[in-house]
């Protein structure tokens, strides 16, 4: 009972339940070995009493939590309200072009009636009182509950993160985070279409061997003025953590807070033109030509590592001309608007050129960003901490210039970019945020219909007590910077919000447990950054979600992701989800870079190619009958809502149904997986393999598997036909067309 009370006051689980009816135990060495990572003792009984009496006493003297936060307009948090008579509060507000910052005082200056039904009246925020609650009561009452209002001594602070000091009558002190966030993330401004793509998969004409930032650019434009699409969502553009060959999963990255300067479009640096040694950069242009060639034509994969040699020789030429005062005075803007941050990220990669790319086997002083030795390191790789920075700075720009050419080009959003839920162990952001990470712990998902065995992804996750300690700062410094160029960011298995599955490190994944954040401030610094950057949010919120966090995230603003297949009436009849009945709040689209294409769904290629790499879990002829039965179903309903003018046996009509219903649905914005256009059976990724299949390597390319171009997309038939789908028409909309 008593690990049981330690765990839930850390908020580490004991037991979870994959379905309504089944309750798991977690094994008890689990939930010590998480506990030991969140700084908890807990390896013995004596160190479960020490620590769990610690905890309580913590517990009943806080008088605020390390971050507290207040939604604009709604009721204030039980912790704040809960404030003995007499207390001040002495909030230093958040101003970054005043030094010092401004300030305001609040008393609470009389008891509020209402504390016996909102909170315990010495302000506890124990996790363990919580019990089972559902995820959207977490942290506050949200408007229309029957909450009370806030008190009349309360003066709402702006909008933002700030510094929070409070003094109670009898001596008593706190300090901490509070974060002020208006109550919904940005909407998007209409209902609109737009395409899903994997940006290294579509090569165009000028590439150097994988699509690159001045390809998304003209995507977008081609697609904003000609087909009237308001998006185009990409897969993360993070930095890869270099290697030999590097990984080239984009969800497996060195840093999420800095792009990949793979993504540059070299020719469209300013200082590209004024190179002196056109001899060797014209070799390199040559190289490149022929490795998109290659790639194009003669059926060789794309080579992340290939590509990027033949960028960095280029990026070496091109550093070497001086930048004009102009340039310079952007440039030191950005260093320093980027602050720390930048410099370690910078040093992490310089250091990774000499020690290679993890960290844990460097030289023991340098595995400390803060040690002596890597201050020396820091001075003796200027040079190349500089030239890293400069990648940075460069690629800021042309990520700031993708999104102009979007909102240029007439999109309502503009890009759509993408938060991974975590980094590789060795990288650089695990580097310089040493303490910010949980060390020897694994973030997977438990066993589940599709796999018995659980998941392990291999990505160390964030501690929540220490982000609530630092009022979330590596959080918001991430979406700041991921924001900064974004119309909006979807966030990739979005639950982990509110919890993720940790896999101590040794153990397989079904000897796991969840560990929740405090979903309230999450979600504040969510929607304060997204408010400030005027971007959309979108979570993926496929497979298995914890009851109610869909209701929050809702309630927040924040858009989930549906997909057609699997969008049935799971709670009746089974049969697929009429269009009326679908969530206005979303994404709807028909597949993504984790699933078959459409037309090989409706083929039962994916089922074949499953099959062949020794995948399947039943027969091949089970899972065929399968697959046909379910296409056949939604085809026949496809059918009798009109939406199948070209009757059966019309592959490339099928796609076009498809999409048809995805308009029937109020769905917010709907996304055309950029293959599908084209007829592409291969899937970009398939989960559960490695070198079996060439995940994340693929060009885009026809029914035919023949890559093709940008600009041969651009002319495509294909596309054409199934993008009239999504012609405006002045009368009632014919969804037949």
């Amino acid at each position: 009972m008593g690990l049981s009370r330690l765990a839930a006051l850390h908020g580490v689980a004991t037991s979870y339940s994959p379905s309504a009816d089944v309750t798991v135990s977690v094994p008890e060495d689990t939930v010590v070995a998480v506990l030991g990572a969140l700084g908890v003792d807990a390896a013995t009984p004596e160190a479960v009493r020490q620590s769990l009496a610690t905890a309580e006493s913590a517990a009943r003297s806080r008088l605020l939590p390390p971050t507290l936060v207040v939604w604009t307009g709604e009721p204030l948090p039980a912790a704040l309200i809960a404030l003995p008579p007499g207390t001040t509060l002495d909030i230093a507000l958040e101003d970054p072009c005043a030094a010092p910052p401004p300030r305001m005082r609040v008393q609470a200056d009389r008891p509020d009636p209402a504390v016996s039904e909102r909170g315990t009246t010495d302000g506890s925020t124990d996790p363990a009182d919580r019990g089972g609650e559902d995820p959207a009561d977490r942290g506050g009452e949200d408007a229309g509950t029957g909450a009370p209002p806030a008190p009349a001594w309360w003066t709402e602070p702006p909008l933002g993160v700030h510094r929070l000091a409070v003094r109670a009558p009898g001596g008593r002190t706190a300090a901490g985070t509070l974060l002020v966030a208006p109550p919904r993330a940005p909407r998007p401004p209409a209902r609109s279409h737009g395409f899903l793509v994997q940006l290294y998969s579509l090569l165009s004409a000028r590439s150097w061997g994988m699509g690159d930032l001045g390809d998304l650019a003209d995507l977008a434009a081609w697609s904003g003025r000609t087909l009237g699409a308001g998006f185009v969502q990409v897969n993360p553009l993070h930095a890869a953590v270099p290697g030999s060959p590097t990984d080239p999963s984009p969800y497996r990255p060195s840093s999420r807070r800095f792009p990949d300067p793979v993504h540059l479009h070299i020719e469209s640096v300013p200082e590209y033109g004024h190179v002196a040694d056109r001899g060797t950069l014209d070799d390199l242009r040559q190289d490149a030509a022929a490795l998109s060639d290659t790639v194009l034509n003669k059926g060789a994969l794309i080579d992340r590592d290939a590509v990027w040699e033949l960028k960095r020789q280029a990026l070496e030429l091109v550093r070497e001309v001086p930048l004009t005062p102009g340039r310079r005075a952007a440039y030191c803007d950005f260093l320093a608007g980027q602050g720390q941050a930048l410099e370690d990220h910078a040093l992490w990669c310089a250091l990774a050129e000499v020690h290679g790319s993890d960290w844990h086997s460097w030289p023991a002083g340098l595995r400390d960003p803060r040690s002596k030795e890597t201050a020396r390191a820091r001075t003796e790789l200027l040079d190349r901490v500089d030239f890293h920075c400069r990648l940075a700075w460069l690629t800021d720009g042309q990520l700031a210039g993708a999104q102009r050419a979007a909102l240029d080009a007439g999109m309502a959003v503009g890009v759509v970019h993408d938060l991974a839920v975590g980094v590789h162990p060795g990288g650089a952001d695990a580097w310089a945020q040493q303490d910010a990470f949980a060390h020897g712990m694994s973030v997977g998902a438990p066993p589940d219909a599709f796999n018995a065995r659980g998941q392990d992804w291999g990505l160390p996750p964030w501690r929540p007590d220490v982000l609530a300690a630092s009022g979330y700062a590596p959080y918001r410094g991430l979406l700041r910077g991921l924001l900064a160029h974004a119309g909006a960011l979807r966030i990739d298995h979005v639950m982990g919000l509110f919890r993720l599955w940790w896999v101590p490190e040794g153990r397989p994944p079904t000897e796991g447990t969840y560990v929740t954040h405090d979903a309230e401030a999450m979600l504040a610094v969510l929607v304060l950054e997204a408010h400030r950057a005027g971007a959309v949010v979108m979570g993926e919120d496929l497979g298995t979600v914890e009851p109610g966090v869909r209701e929050a995230l809702s309630r927040r603003g924040v858009l989930g992701t549906s997909v057609l297949w699997f969008e049935r009436d799971w709670a009746g009849t089974g049969r697929p989800l009429a269009p009326e009945q679908w969530r206005e709040d979303c994404l709807a689209t028909v597949t993504t870079h984790d699933l078959p294409s459409t037309v090989a769904r409706l083929t039962g290629d994916h089922v074949t190619l499953r099959h062949r790499l020794g995948l399947l879990t039943r027969p091949l002829d089970q899972e065929l009958t399968a697959n046909a039965a379910d296409t056949a179903d939604w085809l026949g309903y496809l059918s009798r809502l009109g939406l199948l003018p070209e009757g059966e046996g019309d592959e490339e009509g099928a796609v076009r149904a498809v999409h048809r219903f995805l308009l029937r649905t109020p769905a917010r914005l709907t996304g055309v997986w950029l293959p599908d256009a084209l007829g592409d059976r291969r899937p970009q990724n398939l989960p559960g393999t490695w070198d079996q299949y060439p995940n994340w390597r693929l060009p885009v390319a026809d029914a035919q598997s023949h890559p093709v171009t940008l600009e041969e997309l651009a002319a495509a038939p294909r596309l054409h036909r199934l993008m009239e789908v999504f012609e405006p028409r002045e009368d009632h909309p014919d969804p037949t067309r």
